[in-house]
């Protein structure tokens, strides 16, 4: 789900954190290591998400927020900021051609870069794919 979250909105609150739960607490960020990417430039993305992309002029980049059931994936556009919402069952992480990453929730997807160097952007790569491996639901109401 493709969404804008420029304005606080407590009926969209409650629709992002039933997909995705809630935001972890600090002492759980700490255990975690972190939730949050480093800032992913952005190469290549689905229609509907490239039309809102073209808006802006400026560098296209994104960032990743891990929850306890999916991810956001969050961009700027002007002054508008708009969230991907990916539950983890709707969660494919592809890495494509040697330097870039694709991620995708049904037909959205959002490639980005990540160089041979960029050791932050690949080791946050794994802790999602192990974080989503370790929290697998065990039953159909989990979902």
């Amino acid at each position: 789900m493709l969404v804008n979250n420029s304005y606080k909105d407590p009926e969209l609150t409650k629709k992002i954190n039933h997909e995705v739960g809630q935001p972890f607490t600090l002492i759980q960020r700490i255990k975690l290591g972190g939730i949050g990417s480093p800032k992913l430039h952005i190469t290549s993305s689905s229609i509907e998400i490239h039309n809102v992309l073209i808006l802006d002029n400026a560098i296209k980049t994104c960032n990743i927020e891990l929850r306890p059931k999916g991810v956001l994936v969050g961009f700027g556009v002007r002054l508008q900021t708009y969230l991907l919402v990916i539950p983890f069952y709707k969660l494919h992480l592809y890495k494509g051609k040697p330097d870039e990453y694709a991620i995708y929730r049904d037909h959205y997807f959002i490639r980005f870069k990540a160089g041979k160097n960029d050791s932050a952007i690949h080791n946050y790569i794994k802790k999602v794919l192990n974080y989503k491996a370790d929290n697998k639901p065990t039953d159909i109401q989990d979902l």
